[in-house]
């Protein structure tokens, strides 16, 4: 299959105290280009995801990024509950919330805050939000650095398949789109083609009366020889036996799929090299059109072509 650089794949799993978040997408870039917008806490999975990557993808701007979202616990421990009973001012018979505070923060926190009304007795009090906002009282359950790497990992093999899948998607699309403009252009080939002979000789006839306005005197041999060298210079057999060639090798590797973006770049090159010596060499308005024709669909082929793995 063709790829495109194009692509976007998004994944999650549920952790319990926290919600992992992996994301993917890329564009269009002359070489691999691999960044990473990492949580602080997943920062040791760079490497691993970078090597993954590597293996899928040959070319493009990829971005990844993940992030673990802290969620509520569905209910509150035991043991913190217990805890709760022994901090003064919680009621034994409290309701317990889905995020319980740290108990043994809390405690810390009331004795620094009785150890400061000593000193400064007209200080404020602490307020509930203050509480809740003080480094620890809120401390979410982490998840084991070897089990968030295992899961990690089985998640983004996940994720790169479907990224590579949508690559292939867009890929293929762009296949299409390709193939519309060769069999364009085939055509167009196909209406130049017989028109060169006659407009070449046409041009032979009008070449040779003005021949023999100017130079009265000059003999046919002489004539025959200027028209000649003339026909040898403005004949494009070659080109259009060149855009035919260039034209199969463009569905060739079409076909046969894979990393084809720098392959057809160049043959798009090609293409459009031959088109402009088929216009410079011209002698027909007709053939003139088709050319410009041609170089039309060319740049809109090379422009598709960008986006190509």
């Amino acid at each position: 299959m063709i790829h495109s650089m194009t692509g976007y794949a998004a994944a999650s799993r549920d952790l319990g105290s926290a919600i992992l978040n992996l994301e993917i997408k890329s564009v269009n870039s002359r070489y691999l280009d691999i960044t990473f917008r990492l949580g602080e806490e997943l920062r040791f999975l760079e490497m691993p995801l970078r090597e993954k990557i590597s293996e899928r993808i040959g070319r493009g701007k990829v971005e990844c990024r993940a992030y673990l979202l802290a969620q509520p616990a569905a209910h509150a421990s035991s043991a913190n509950n217990a805890q709760q009973d022994a901090v003064p001012g919680i009621a034994a018979n409290t309701a317990p919330c889905e995020r319980a505070p740290n108990a043994g923060v809390l405690v810390e926190l009331s004795k620094m805050e009785t150890v400061v009304k000593q000193v400064f007795p007209d200080a404020k009090p602490l307020s509930v939000a203050e509480v809740l906002r003080w480094p620890g009282v809120l401390a979410e359950e982490s998840v084991p650095a070897d089990e968030l790497q295992s899961v990690a990992m089985a998640l983004f093999a996940q994720l790169m398949s479907e990224f590579v899948a949508s690559r292939e998607r867009e890929g293929a699309k762009l296949s299409l789109v390709l193939k519309e403009r060769t069999t364009l252009m085939r055509a167009h080939v196909a209406t130049a083609e017989p028109l060169l002979p006659a407009a070449i000789f046409a041009y032979q006839e009008r070449l040779s009366a003005k021949l023999r306005e100017a130079v009265a005197n000059l003999d046919e041999d002489r004539i025959r020889q200027e028209v000649g060298v003339f026909a040898a210079k403005v004949d494009v057999a070659e080109e259009i036996a060149r855009l035919k060639t260039h034209l199969d090798e463009v569905d060739r590797v079409l076909e046969k799929g894979g990393a084809a973006g720098k392959r057809l770049d160049f043959i798009t090159q090609e293409l459009n090299r031959e088109a402009n010596t088929l216009a410079s060499k011209s002698v027909s308005g007709q053939v003139t059109a088709i050319a410009l024709e041609l170089k039309l669909l060319i740049e809109q082929m090379r422009e598709q072509v960008q986006n190509l793995e």
